[in-house]
Order: structure tokens, then C-alpha cells, then sequence
């Protein structure tokens, strides 16, 4: 048989329709159900708790010292808020990096290294169907991996340091009741700013079978990308490297919002990955599947 089906003999199919196969839902559960998705959640639900433990067993950072330069990590105590941003601090650099590499590489990738693809496409399914549906699962499943780990930090770090206002490095405190929109606003730019590692990732789970191979080559551009923004020399050149912008988000913690670096930051890493996320798609359309 065929892996791909003939569009008339497909358009001419009683009550065919192409945009009612392979329904988001259908492939949210399995995805959802697959061990690696559960697995990923379980890590970023027990960090906190991990933390929490960590400041138990060596003290707060505060009650540390170690210099007169304040960071989050010094405040992470203070109250819910400090702690959900000190996590959020700790992990997106690479730790999120994980999650969005795993869940966009190994959609297309795990189809054929499972040499069911072929199959998905005869189903009918059409090559840019089966793309789209894979591909906004995805970034649905990293989006929820990157609310997950600040939710779960807000209600462990109420229980261990309380509820109250986040202090900022700056000096003065934002109100309780501005501390969640803020924090929204984090998660926004973080997941943003990650859209170039799953644009990465989802390009080169169309081009090879190993999934393992499109996530650590998603993951490992992604650390050249912060290699290289390390590289003072290259100047202003940085700029345009998805990774010197990838901290903007502390931009969104301070008394006056500021919103000039998380623009750039955000406009670079959409331009990056709807660059990316297009050669995923027309080297798939292109692509002779045999597995």
C-alpha cells in the first residue's frame, strides 16, 4: 500500500473531510498518555519540592550571605512569589529547554521510528494536517510543562514561606495582587522565547527517525546558541541570537514594567522559529516516507 493517497480518490471519499482527521484531541490523549509525558511532569512538579528541601537542609539563602550583589536566589524565601520566581529562574535556561525539545522532536520522529507514519498518512491523513495537529499539541503540552512548574511553586512556597508581596532585587515590593500577573507575564515571554528550540526540534523531527536525535539536536543548538551569545567579542552581533534575550523576562520584575528587551527578545524568537516551522513543513510535503 501506498503511504500517500491520491487527493482526487481522497476528495471523491463519501463524507470525507480533511480537516476533521486526526482531531486535536485524539491526539492529545496520546500523547498524553505516553510514559516520557508524564515522566517530564513529575520532574518539574517535584523541583520546587526539591528547593524547598535544599533551603531546609543548608538555610535560606539570606541567612547565607555571600556578597552584596542581591539576586533571586537571595530573595527566594521571602514570600510564594520570591520562591516561584527563583524556580522559574533555575530551570529556564535549560531545565524548560527539555520539555519543549522532547514534546515537539519527538512527534514526527516517534511515527516513524514506531514505522506507523506511513499508515497515519494512508488514513487519509494529509501530510499538512498531520503536521499541524502534531505541531499546536506540542506547543500546547510545552505551554502547560511551563505553567505547571510556577503553579506547583506558588502553592508549595505558600505553604513554606507564606503568601505576601515579591520583593524586588531593585529594592521595594510589588503588591500580592500584582505578583500572579507578573508572574503570568514571565511564563508568556519564557514560553515565547522557547519557540526557537521547538521550531529546532519540530524541523528536525520531519527530517530524521530517531527521536532522540531531533530532541538532542534541538537541545544541543540550543546551548551552541548560548555558547556563542557568551562570546563578548561578537558584539552587537549577539543581539540577534534568540539566547542573549532569554533572561528579558527580569524585565517584568521590577516597580515599572519595561517592556523594550522582552519585544526584541519575542520578535527574534518568532521570526526564528516561523522560519523554522516553514521548512518543517515544506520538507515534509516534499518527503518520500517509507517507515
Amino acid at each position: 500500500m501506498s503511504a500517500a493517497v491520491d487527493a482526487t480518490e481522497a476528495a471523491e471519499a463519501p463524507g470525507y473531510r480533511a480537516r476533521r482527521t486526526l482531531p486535536l484531541r485524539v491526539e492529545a490523549v496520546r500523547q498524553l498518555r505516553r510514559r516520557r509525558t508524564l515522566l517530564m511532569g513529575g520532574v518539574l512538579a517535584a523541583l520546587p519540592f526539591i528547593l524547598i528541601a535544599a533551603f531546609a537542609i543548608g538555610g535560606t539563602p539570606s541567612s547565607r550571605g555571600g556578597g552584596d550583589r542581591l539576586t533571586l536566589m537571595d530573595t527566594a524565601t521571602a514570600s510564594a512569589a520570591n520562591f516561584a520566581a527563583t524556580c522559574l529562574f533555575v530551570s529556564a535556561g535549560f531545565l524548560l529547554v527539555v520539555p519543549v525539545a522532547l514534546f515537539c522532536g519527538d512527534t514526527v520522529a516517534s511515527e516513524a521510528s514506531w514505522s506507523s507514519l506511513r499508515y497515519l498518512l494512508a488514513a487519509p491523513v494529509p501530510r499538512a494536517r498531520l503536521l499541524w495537529s502534531k505541531l499546536v499539541v506540542a506547543l500546547g503540552f510545552s505551554l502547560a510543562a511551563m505553567v505547571l512548574l510556577p503553579l506547583v511553586a506558588l502553592a508549595a512556597g505558600a505553604a513554606a514561606y507564606g503568601w505576601g508581596p515579591l520583593e524586588l532585587l531593585t529594592g521595594g515590593a510589588l503588591a500580592a495582587s500584582d505578583t500572579v500577573p507578573r508572574l503570568a507575564l514571565v511564563v508568556a515571554f519564557i514560553f515565547v522565547s522557547q519557540l526557537v528550540t521547538a521550531g529546532l526540534a519540530f524541523w528536525l523531527s520531519t527530517k530524521t527517525d530517531a527521536p532522540l536525535g531531533a530532541v538532542g539536536g534541538a537541545v544541543g543548538l540550543t546551548i551552541v546558541g548560548n555558547v556563542l551569545d557568551a562570546v563578548t567579542a561578537l558584539g552587537s552581533w549577539r543581539e540577534f541570537l534568540p539566547a542573549h534575550w532569554q533572561f528579558a523576562w527580569a524585565d517584568a520584575l521590577q516597580p515599572d514594567l519595561e517592556w523594550g528587551g522582552m519585544a526584541k527578545g519575542a520578535a527574534i524568537s518568532v521570526t526564528y522559529a516561523l522560519i523554522l516551522f516553514a521548512f518543517a513543513f515544506r520538507g515534509f510535503s516534499r518527503k518520500d516516507i517509507v517507515s
